[in-house]
């Protein structure tokens, strides 16, 4: 039998990973802030999921948006959030390094993964910002990390079928490809065709509806709350089982 693909769910707030659990993902990665692609989140919210299910857990290990080419009070503030990720009893996490020139630092990536262990790392998306995905590759392998997250370096993973199969070839077994951004349960059966990854990355958020009964229209800077749709998750993990039988 083909070894079943499972799918990872980012998922923004308890609730969430919940909703993961309950609809057949195998992990989550956690983070806040979804308008700027994710940070850390905080050491509550690590806490309360890590007691409210049994699945991986990876938070995510990011100190702010935008590029992943970090100061040294940056990496500071990185090795002390992995240090409660460990201590809360996280699997693993999910973290991104980058030289000026937008490729992996590997001396910052090498002292991630000792700072991590035993817990696995995940380096996110940091690699679709990389010049040469395939060298970055080989430097994340050689780093230590147990995964990629990755668009294949466009705005969706399924726009990358072709490039995400030769990183999956590349790869050989010695680390995982692990597409996403973008995947619904509308396309994740053709990307898993051309891809051949066994590992698959979605948030499957919709907004959730406000339950106050006053609401002053007024005011605007309320933002949204983000929840994982569970049909949609139960949807793409079914996908994936059947997929790979």
């Amino acid at each position: 039998m083909a070894e079943r693909s499972i799918l990872e769910v980012c998922a923004f707030n308890v609730q969430s990973c919940i909703i993961a659990e309950r609809a057949g993902a195998k992990r989550v990665e956690l983070c806040d802030n979804p308008i700027e692609g994710g940070t850390t989140p905080s050491y509550g919210t690590i806490k309360q999921a890590r007691e409210r299910i049994a699945i991986r857990l990876y938070p995510i290990i990011r100190p702010r948006s935008g590029n992943y080419f970090y100061d040294d009070e940056e990496y500071a503030i990185i090795k002390k959030d992995i240090a409660i990720s460990k201590e809360l009893g996280c699997d693993g996490i999910s973290v991104g390094t980058a030289t000026i020139t937008g490729e992996i630092d590997t001396e910052w990536l090498k002292k991630i993964v000792e700072w991590a262990g035993p817990m696995g790392v995940t380096c996110n998306r940091a690699f679709d910002g990389t010049p040469d995905p395939f060298k970055a590759l080989e430097d994340i392998i050689a780093c230590g990390c147990e995964r990629v997250l990755t668009s294949g370096q466009k705005a969706a993973a399924p726009e990358a079928g072709e490039l995400l199969g030769k990183l999956v070839q590349q790869a050989n077994g010695r680390i995982s490809i692990m597409p996403g951004a973008g995947i619904k349960s509308s396309n994740i059966a053709q990307l898993q065709k051309e891809s051949k990854a066994k590992e698959y990355h979605a948030s499957a958020r919709k907004i959730a509806p406000n339950p106050l009964t006053y609401i002053n229209t007024q005011v605007s800077d309320y933002g949204n709350v983000y929840i994982a749709d569970e049909e949609e998750v139960r949807a793409m993990v079914e996908i994936l089982a059947r997929e790979s039988k």
